[in-house]
């Protein structure tokens, strides 16, 4: 039963990110970072079609294995939270434009903290993943599937 609703959550948030590319607040890439999560947990199948996807898998193996975010990405963001906060101050009253501004400052500041995707080395680790002779090498991550295991 449990995995049912998070294979619901999964396409919801599918939904959600996939209504985020033409609406500016609404953002995308972290609700495919929530849909591969909820998929983790109910579709094997669906969780792998994520991080394979060839736009949204780099975002989620990113911030699965580093906690990152891209420097593209955070200008991208910032750009859609200004470009809502001006239609929110010429299509809404006053006090409540401000929540608007508001939740834009706040996610802003929220994104533009997270650490950056670390750069790729000439013969090193790449950016979404470990790979290489490093430490990784010797203890690589879970595979997606069983990063999420209950």
């Amino acid at each position: 039963m449990k995995r049912h609703f998070y294979l619901a959550g999964g396409c919801t948030a599918f939904a959600l990110g996939s209504i985020g590319i033409f609406l500016p607040l609404l953002p995308t890439v972290p609700f495919m970072i929530l849909a591969a999560f909820c998929f983790a947990r109910s579709s094997p199948r669906l969780e792998q079609w994520m991080l394979e996807h060839r736009i949204y898998g780099t975002h989620i193996r990113n911030w699965r294995y580093h906690g990152a975010v891209s420097r593209r990405g955070k200008k991208a963001a910032i750009a859609a939270f200004a470009f809502s906060v001006i239609v929110a101050l010429f299509l809404v009253a006053f006090p409540w434009s401000m929540i608007s501004v508001l939740a834009a400052v706040i996610g802003g500041w929220w994104i533009w903290t997270r650490p950056e995707v670390p750069l790729p080395k000439a013969d090193g680790p790449k950016a979404d993943g470990p790979k290489g002779d490093g430490p990784e090498a010797e203890n690589p991550p879970p595979t997606p599937s069983d990063m999420y295991k209950d």
